[in-house]
Parts: C-alpha cells; sequence; structure tokens
C-alpha cells in the first residue's frame, strides 16, 4: 500500500481538501493500494476545517467536514511514500529529512485562500483538483 500525504501549513484548507479530492478521484480513476492523509507544517491538533473549504471540496464530491487538522511528525514522515506539499517552501521545509524522490510539489504550487472569500477556496479547490489529476494521469502514463 502506498501512502500520500499531502502538506499544507494550517491542516485546514488546502492539504485536507487535496485529501479529499484525491479520494474522489482515486475513485474516479479506479487507483488501487493508494491511501492519503494530509498534515500541516505549523498545524495545531483538532483544527476543524474551515467552511469555506468543506463548502468548495463538496463541489467536487468530496466531504472532509469530519477532518481535524494534525500537525505534520516523525511518525507521519516514517509512513509516507510520497509528501505532496502545496508550496515549494513546504518541500524546501521538508527536504532535510526526506529524499528527493519523495518530496512532491503540486502542480505549480497551490496558494493559500485562508481569510479569503468562498470564491478564493472554489478556485482553490479548482487548482488542486486540476493538479492532482494532472499527476494521477501522469503516473498512471509512467505506468504503462
Amino acid at each position: 500500500m502506498k501512502t500520500i500525504v499531502f502538506v499544507c501549513t494550517g491542516n485546514t484548507c488546502r492539504s485536507p481538501m487535496a485529501e479529499g479530492l484525491f479520494r474522489v478521484l482515486a475513485e474516479k480513476y479506479a487507483l488501487r493500494d493508494v491511501e492519503c492523509m494530509s498534515c500541516g507544517l505549523s498545524a495545531f491538533t483538532g483544527m476543524p476545517v474551515t467552511d469555506y473549504a468543506v463548502k468548495a471540496a463538496a463541489e467536487y464530491g468530496a466531504d472532509i467536514s469530519a477532518h481535524r487538522s494534525r500537525p505534520l511528525t516523525e511518525y507521519l514522515l516514517s509512513q509516507g511514500d510520497l509528501f505532496v506539499c502545496m508550496t515549494s517552501r513546504h518541500a524546501d521545509l521538508l527536504a532535510p529529512y526526506l529524499p528527493a524522490e519523495k518530496l512532491r510539489v503540486l502542480g505549480d504550487g497551490i496558494p493559500d485562500p485562508f481569510g479569503g472569500t468562498q470564491e478564493d477556496y472554489k478556485t482553490c479547490a479548482a487548482a488542486i483538483y486540476a493538479a492532482l489529476e494532472a499527476m494521477i494521469q501522469k503516473d498512471l502514463e509512467d505506468k504503462s
């Protein structure tokens, strides 16, 4: 089983949306033997996902309403097979702890919508969805 860990800052917006949207896409592409989770580099344990993130993810069929934030831990570092970061800054912070082949930035980086409008979150979710779909399709092509 391959474990993908989505990483952002607070684990209340981008990485939970990525986790939920990845689950939707995994079903769409019938991906097997893959699981995912998310965490934040500056996250507090147990914070709820923002309402805007819940609504934006729901538009793609992802229910992230029960998600609670979690910080990146040594345990998660040891369990993940691939760490998909929302920005290059996140990847840079993880680089001393992980081999390069385990690190990836999602798309061209996903700007943080925290504090923005519902429209900002919808734009963010659309960017995450498109980048995840491209990542999955590339991975599937590489295996064929």
